[in-house]
């Protein structure tokens, strides 16, 4: 049923002890320290920012890789922080993941037919012409022909590979999809197309997305709702046309000046970033971002800002009102 919550999450941390060296110790990385945001079905939620912010390390504990170091994710109002083994085996069969490479996630030496028969293999009683029936219905879904069953992974392009794996998704007939990063392999042709199937599937299947991208553009395109991340916290959250249309913080502002546009006219205005983006061992005190945004003043480096309403959606940053 469109509409309805089928994923939540309150608080949610993923800490990692890692060794700095012999004689400095133990430090804890805070890959993720206090997400919270909820997704239903039929909709889309982008999360979006740089490499290390934690978008992938979301990923891993909505798709149950990882459980939560602190926090409460639900799916079908199921805890899985608290949940039985044989509840999580079953939930997981409501989260399907599409990854990156469409090179590296399909097995070279097995059959397109095999690849996508293999999850039924391992979740479903169901007899060898019954998955081959399911595995023709849906080639023919994400536009490629049952003949090519009986191919390679190898015989393939790459927008046809990722249409292979977003089949494999959805053989096991999943609530949510989170895709990590799924075009951003791909030729700019080819992902308008992949982004267009996505988009037909989420509306036959009542899709819930889980969408990862670091590319702004592509998030425009389909996204309901857009968390944006830095080091491992949200600093900017809710719906994609209101953030859009005039993003609030100075980390989202600067991400969309450098999204390339061909109409001059819409081109956002640059915003200057300083430095690079700091180590996850050490982040700086109070407000993240403070040692890079331009807006940057004093009590940005003593006090954390909360996450607050600012026209329309959630943003972490003492200036907000300034921008926009």
């Amino acid at each position: 049923m469109t509409g309805e919550i089928i994923l939540e999450a309150r608080d949610l941390a993923r800490h990692y002890e890692v060794t700095r060296g012999f004689l400095k110790g133990k430090a804890t990385v805070k890959a993720l320290d206090g997400v919270s945001f909820t997704l239903a079905r039929g909709r889309s939620l982008a999360v979006v920012g740089e490499s290390g912010c934690g978008k992938s390390t979301l990923a891993r504990l909505v798709t149950m890789i990882e459980r939560p170091t602190r926090g409460h994710l639900a799916i079908n109002g199921h805890d899985i922080a608290t949940a039985h083994k044989s509840d999580v085996a079953a939930l997981r069969d409501q989260v399907q993941i599409v990854f990156q490479d469409p090179y590296g996630s399909l097995n070279p030496r097995r059959k397109v037919g095999a690849i996508l028969a293999e999850p039924l293999v391992v979740n479903r009683s169901m007899s060898g012409g019954e998955r081959r029936d399911l595995a023709r219905q849906m080639i023919t879904k994400v536009g490629l022909r049952p003949e090519h069953l009986n191919r390679y992974p190898h015989m393939f392009s790459g927008g046809q590979r990722q249409r292979i794996a977003v089949a494999r998704a959805l053989m096991l007939n999943p609530a949510i999809v989170v895709a990590d990063e799924p075009v951003s392999a791909l030729d700019i042709s080819v992902q308008a197309q992949v982004l267009n199937l996505l988009d037909d599937l989420q509306t036959e299947f009542d899709l819930a997305y889980l969408f990862i991208s670091h590319d702004l553009s592509v998030v425009r395109h389909i996204a309901d709702e857009v968390m944006v991340m830095y080091l491992g916290r949200p600093v900017e959250q809710g719906p994609a046309k209101t953030i859009f249309a005039g993003a609030r913080h100075p980390y989202t502002r600067a991400l969309m000046a450098s999204t390339p546009r061909v109409d001059p006219k819409k081109r956002a205005e640059r915003v200057p970033l300083k430095g690079e983006l700091p180590s996850p061992l050490s982040p700086p005190k109070a407000c993240a971002f403070h040692t890079r945004c331009p807006l940057a003043t004093d009590i940005c480096k003593t006090d954390t800002p909360p996450l607050r309403d600012v026209a329309g959606r959630l943003v972490a940053c003492h200036h907000a009102e300034k921008t926009g």
